[in-house]
C-alpha cells in the first residue's frame, strides 16, 4: 500500500465564505484506502496560502507507505527548510496531511484512531460551550449587554453544559473593537466585570467559567483584568496575551498565580516548551500544531509536567472528529471545546456524520479512523485540486 494522490477541498459556505473557508485534504492509496485531515485555518487570513503549501508538500508523500508517519513528518521537518521555523501556514499544511495519514492507518485496520494512540481512556468527553457571545445558536449575532451574556449562558447550561467560555473584552459598546488594551480604564474594567458577573449570577457557583481574550491584552492590562474578575471564581484564562513572546505569559502566571491557558497560536512541539511548566492548560490545535504526530509529543510534555490539555477546536467536522479521537486517548485531557460554529447547519452538514454532544458530553465515536469524512454536498460545492 502506497500513497497515490492527495486531494484538496476548499469548502464553499455561500454567505459565510468571506469569513469561514475550511481546507480539507484526502489522502488515497493504491489499494483504495483513504484518510481525511483538516488545516486549522478556516478563519482569519491564510487559507489560500495553506492550499498552496499543501500542493508543495503533497508530492513528498506520493509513493510513500502511509504507515511511516514518523519518517514522513521528519522529512517535512528536515528537508523543507521552513518547517524549522514555526510558521502557521507551513504547519497547517503539515497538520492536515499528517492527520489524514493517521486516519488512513486506522481505517486500514478497521479501528477507531484512538486505538493507534494507545487505547481509549475516556468513554465520554465533557464539553464546554465556547463563545456564547457570538449568539450561541444557528445564526451568529455578537451580543454586548450583560443581560444577553446571562441569557445565552443560561441557554447553554439548560442544554447540559457545566462549563462556559466567553470573551468579555473584544467587543465594547456599540460593537466597537477594544480601543485601549495597554492599561484598561476603570470604565472598561467595570463593563467587563458586569458581563461576567451577569453570567455568574445567572448560572450559579457550580458552572465553570473560562475567559478568552483572543491575545488582545498586554501583561499589565491582563493583570488588571485578572484582579478585577477574581471574585467571580474564574476557572482559567485563555490567550490573554500573544504567545509570540511566551515569557510574557510565564511572567503573568508567576505574578498573578492565576490559571492560564495558551497554545492555539503555537506550531511544532518545541514551541510549547517555554510555557509548559507555568500554564495550567496547554491548547494545541490538531490543525496547526503539526497534526497527530506533533500533538502526541505535546501531550507527553503536558503529562510529564502536570499540565492539563484542552485542544483548541474551531473548524469543520473533520477537525472535530479528529479531536474527539485524540482526546479519548489523552491522559491530560480536561474538556472538549464545543465552538459555537458547530451549531451552524452549513458547518455540521459538511460532514457525512453529525456528531453533537448530549447533555454537554460527547460519546467517543466508534467508526474506523477519525470516523468522519466530507458529505457529498460539501464535495460537490468545493473547489478541488488533485496532486498525483
Amino acid at each position: 500500500m502506497t500513497i497515490k494522490q492527495v486531494t484538496i477541498f476548499q469548502l464553499d459556505w455561500g454567505q459565510l465564505a468571506p469569513i469561514w473557508h475550511p481546507v480539507v485534504v484526502k489522502v488515497e492509496t493504491t489499494t483504495g484506502q483513504a484518510g481525511w485531515g483538516e488545516a486549522g485555518i478556516a478563519y482569519g487570513t491564510g487559507a489560500a496560502g495553506v492550499v498552496a503549501m499543501i500542493k508543495e508538500l503533497a508530492p513528498r508523500v506520493i509513493g510513500q507507505d502511509p504507515w511511516n508517519t514518523n519518517a514522513i513528518w521528519q522529512d517535512w521537518y528536515e528537508h523543507t527548510f521552513w518547517a524549522k521555523n514555526p510558521g502557521t501556514g507551513m504547519y497547517a499544511a503539515i497538520s492536515a496531511l499528517d492527520t489524514a495519514l493517521w486516519d488512513l492507518k486506522a481505517r486500514s485496520i478497521h479501528q477507531p484512531l484512538y486505538q493507534l494512540l494507545g487505547g481509549r481512556l475516556h468513554d465520554r468527553l465533557p464539553a464546554y460551550a465556547s463563545h456564547i457571545e457570538y449568539g450561541w445558536g444557528p445564526f451568529s449575532r455578537y451580543v454586548t449587554s450583560p443581560h444577553d451574556f446571562a441569557r445565552l449562558a443560561k441557554r447553554a447550561v439548560n442544554e447540559g453544559y457545566s462549563a462556559i467560555k466567553v470573551d468579555p473584552i473584544t467587543q465594547e459598546r456599540g460593537h466597537a473593537m477594544i480601543t485601549n488594551r495597554r492599561l484598561l480604564s476603570p470604565d472598561q474594567l467595570d463593563y467587563y466585570y458586569q458581563r461576567v458577573a451577569a453570567i455568574r449570577h445567572a448560572v450559579g457557583s457550580q458552572v465553570r467559567i473560562i475567559i478568552d481574550c483572543h491575545a488582545n491584552l498586554t501583561r499589565r492590562s491582563a493583570q488588571q483584568l485578572i484582579h478585577r474578575l477574581a471574585p467571580l471564581g474564574i476557572d482559567y484564562y485563555e490567550e490573554l496575551l500573544p504567545t509570540i513572546d511566551p515569557q510574557q505569559t510565564v511572567q503573568l502566571a508567576r505574578i498573578t498565580g492565576a490559571n492560564l491557558a495558551a497554545g492555539e497560536h503555537l506550531t511544532g512541539p518545541a514551541t510549547y516548551l517555554p510555557l509548559i511548566k507555568d500554564v495550567a492548560v496547554i491548547q494545541p490545535d490538531l490543525g496547526t500544531c503539526g497534526g497527530i504526530t506533533a500533538a502526541l509529543k505535546i501531550a507527553a510534555l503536558a503529562a510529564a509536567n502536570g499540565t492539563g490539555l484542552q485542544l483548541h477546536v474551531c473548524g469543520g467536522p473533520i477537525a472535530t472528529a479528529a479531536a474527539l479521537q485524540f482526546e479519548a486517548a489523552c491522559s491530560s485531557f480536561l474538556l472538549h471545546e464545543e465552538h459555537e460554529i458547530n451549531l451552524k447547519a452549513a458547518n455540521y452538514e459538511s460532514g457525512r456524520y453529525h456528531y453533537q454532544p448530549q447533555d454537554g458530553q460527547y460519546t467517543v465515536p466508534q467508526r474506523p479512523g477519525i470516523g468522519q469524512e466530507l458529505s457529498s454536498t460539501a464535495i460537490v460545492r468545493a473547489h478541488v485540486s488533485i496532486i498525483k
